[in-house]
């Protein structure tokens, strides 16, 4: 496989990853089920998945 295109697959895992971090499964979860399904997959996961309770006032807190 091209080099590029191993690297551009990889950037969006990790991209589906990052926004998948304060979900369910987390940060490596969703990286892991990214790199093993696909990355459009990854990310309808993401969509999908519950995101973790009191993840966002933590973030309001600072």
């Amino acid at each position: 496989m091209n080099p590029g295109v191993s690297v551009f697959y990889l950037l969006l895992c990790l991209a589906a990853a990052y926004w998948g971090r304060n979900r369910r499964f987390g940060f490596w979860g969703f990286f892991f089920g990214s790199l093993l399904l696909t990355p459009a997959v990854g990310l309808l996961l993401v969509i999908a998945s519950a995101p973790i309770a009191g993840a966002s006032d933590e973030k309001r807190r600072g």
